[in-house]
């Protein structure tokens, strides 16, 4: 995985040139259908005490394995905006998948968040989602939702936060059998990024996603990754995704897993 991030900063002319942006961002996602099933929206976060643009863009080489054999190539676009109280986050995902010998099938979410810090501790967040999933037969899926972020701990090195939001989700499916889906859900999720010493990085996050109307319809979604640092832009990147889903689209298992590894290229 060749991972190449760009960070640039801006004073207080560029706020027309942001409200641009979030514009441009809000009407994409509306235009656009958007691998996995829960997006992990910490891994969007990019670290950073400054005000202005920062971004990410990588192109991922992986092989998988949960019902069958994958192979994945997969690009990946991140744009963040920081100024005082407001964060926007924005992510593009687009994936292309060979299931053994079938033909090549792709996947994609885009993902817009917004955060308003009310104090030090406490945030809303706001998100619109929106994705396809030809492998579990996921013709789309809208999320919309919002809720409180809280931050549990004041240590720059151990960082733990909890969100409790709820969700609108229109979902369609080509199993033949589901019907179009309008529910509400909740969405809980624990994360905590870890800094035990300067050249190792550990974020984990999972979420409990159950339906409001019947909560034995639930999805579980959680993300590990430990990021170890080489040498100077470079560093050694390894996840490992879980995602169980007590009522997939016909055919499609109930949980599924996602390992990879590779060499991750950063500069700001």
């Amino acid at each position: 995985m060749i991972y190449i991030a760009t960070k640039c900063n801006f004073g207080p002319q560029t706020k027309p040139i942001f409200m641009k942006t979030v514009a441009f961002l809000l009407l994409f996602i509306t235009c656009f259908y958007s691998q996995s099933q829960i997006l992990n929206a910490e891994s969007l976060r990019k670290v950073t005490d400054t005000s202005g643009f920062s971004g990410a863009a990588s192109l991922n080489f992986a092989l998988k394995r949960n019902v069958n054999d994958f192979t994945t190539i997969s690009s990946k676009i991140h744009v963040q905006y920081k100024m005082n109280k407001h964060l926007v986050l924005f992510k593009n995902d687009i994936d292309f998948q060979k299931v053994e010998n079938a033909k090549l099938e792709n996947s994609g979410i885009q993902h817009l968040r917004y955060n308003y810090h009310l104090s030090p501790r406490i945030a809303m967040e706001i998100f619109a989602q929106a994705q396809y999933n030809k492998v579990n037969l996921i013709d789309f899926r809208g999320l919309l939702g919002a809720g409180p972020r809280f931050k549990l701990s004041r240590s720059e090195n151990y960082k733990f936060y909890l969100g409790t939001l709820i969700m609108y989700e229109h979902e369609k499916t080509s199993d033949g059998f589901t019907h179009v889906q309008d529910d509400f859900r909740g969405s809980t999720y624990l994360s905590f990024s870890l800094y035990p010493v300067e050249n190792i990085s550990i974020v984990s996050t999972t979420y409990y996603q159950p339906l409001l109307s019947q909560v034995s319809d639930y999805r579980i979604s959680s993300q590990s990754s430990l990021v170890v640092s080489l040498f100077k832009n470079f560093a050694l990147n390894t996840s490992y995704t879980f995602v169980y889903d007590a009522v997939p689209a016909i055919g499609i298992p109930n949980s599924q897993y996602d390992f990879s590894t590779g060499l991750t290229y950063s500069f700001d």
